[in-house]
């Protein structure tokens, strides 16, 4: 009994060791392996590139920086975005979109909706707050109160924008050259409402203001463009569709199957985003929907924003992040285009925001107009948030 009690200690003793390094270590080396800038030479920016960059309204759709456990209020060694390097970036406007669920094996193809949740895992290992553990909608609370938390420790330099006026104060302080930067909050998949639409007034007051319909799964609301079929809107995804475009909120199709793209263009005209995306004629992957779509989404006054990697680019490099664009404007309009870069989502870059003047320089070498990068560093961006946001 005694040598089986020794056995017992151990065992438990090593369960122990595990245990603590999967917490202290695990979600920081999933992160390192998810989130990567590939490494590079220091790109070259000619004193015009750098002028304009300086001088650009600079504005991104989607970074799942929440997801995980870093502070972003400190310049970090691993992902893509935090404070000091938006802000070194020029960025004024940055949506921070909150991820509630993934599913294992996750792809671009097909994933089922019951398939085994990766984000559990994550939250366990991070230590979130054990209500976040079996509810989508408790993540998404618990995201925004991390970036509450960022703004009260930011020293003013984070400043959550909520409506027009928030807006309005941000664009003051960048006109006299304060170093800030506006944090908009949104939802990566609406079942995080876990088909209660009370829910929406919630997240509204915890300050989300871009909802996207589905993530990589069909939901509640409809089809993915990775899940089983190209099911259309649920009843239940009119009534939030409705809801969105009545109250003031964003709508965001990115990872929406083409039937609930079509469903949603038919049933509203307020302007519409894909926060995060390609256009299929630079890049022919199934992750970029038919330019067709993509045009009558630009025709409601809507935009599409334009991702970093190379899965929607076919090039992640800044030379071919200019080069979808380029395309994009070609395809949809130099109104309908922006930036949607996906950073911290698992995505593999050649820059961090940081750098983001590199993208500036290829725009300018490619031949794009000083108008036309204007519109697309954050111009069309501040537009449809005008006309949304209360």
């Amino acid at each position: 009994m005694r040598r089986l009690g020794k056995w017992l200690g151990r065992l438990l003793i090593l369960l122990a060791i595990a245990v603590i390094t999967f917490l202290v270590y695990g979600p920081e080396y999933v992160e390192t392996k998810r989130n990567v800038v590939s490494e590079h030479a220091p790109y070259p920016i000619s004193p015009e590139a750098t002028a304009l960059h300086r001088d650009l309204l600079i504005g991104d759709w989607h970074a799942d920086s929440l997801l995980w456990n870093r502070d972003l209020n400190r310049r970090g060694t691993r992902g893509q975005v935090d404070i000091p390097r938006l802000i070194e970036g020029n960025v004024a406007l940055q949506m921070f979109t909150a991820v509630t669920k993934t599913p294992a094996g996750m792809n671009y193809d097909h994933n089922a909706a019951d398939a085994r949740d990766n984000i559990t895992l994550l939250a366990i290992g991070q230590l979130w707050p054990p209500r976040t553990w079996g509810s989508l909608y408790q993540r998404a609370l618990y995201q925004s109160e991390k970036l509450h938390a960022a703004q009260a420790a930011s020293g003013r330099h984070l400043r959550i924008i909520r409506s027009e006026a928030d807006l309005d104060a941000l664009m003051a302080l960048k006109l006299a050259g304060e170093p800030v930067v506006g944090g908009l909050l949104g939802i990566e998949g609406a079942h995080a409402l876990e088909g209660d639409l009370a829910k929406l007034l919630g997240l509204q007051q915890a300050g989300y203001r871009m909802i996207a319909l589905q993530h990589f799964f069909d939901n509640e609301l409809g089809g993915s463009l990775h899940g089983d079929g190209n099911t259309g809107l649920t009843d239940f995804g009119r009534e939030v569709v409705e809801a969105v475009a009545t109250r003031g909120l964003i709508l965001d199709l990115a990872h929406s199957g083409h039937q609930v793209v079509r469903d949603v263009l038919a049933m509203t005209d307020m302007p519409l985003v894909v926060s995060h995306s390609g256009i299929h004629k630079n890049c022919q992957v199934k992750r970029n929907i038919p330019d067709t779509l993509m045009q009558q989404i630009a025709a409601t006054g809507g935009v599409i924003g334009i991702g970093y990697w190379a899965d929607v680019t076919c090039d992640d490099s800044p030379a071919g992040v200019a080069r979808a664009i380029k395309v994009a404007i070609d395809v949809v309009g130099e109104d309908a285009v922006s930036l949607g870069s996906d950073f911290d989502g698992s995505v593999t870059t050649s820059f961090d925001t940081s750098e983001l003047a590199a993208v500036t320089q290829a725009m300018m070498d490619i031949g794009l107009s000083e108008t036309q990068i204007r519109k697309v560093a954050g111009e069309n961006m501040l537009r449809v948030l005008r006309a949304r946001l209360d």
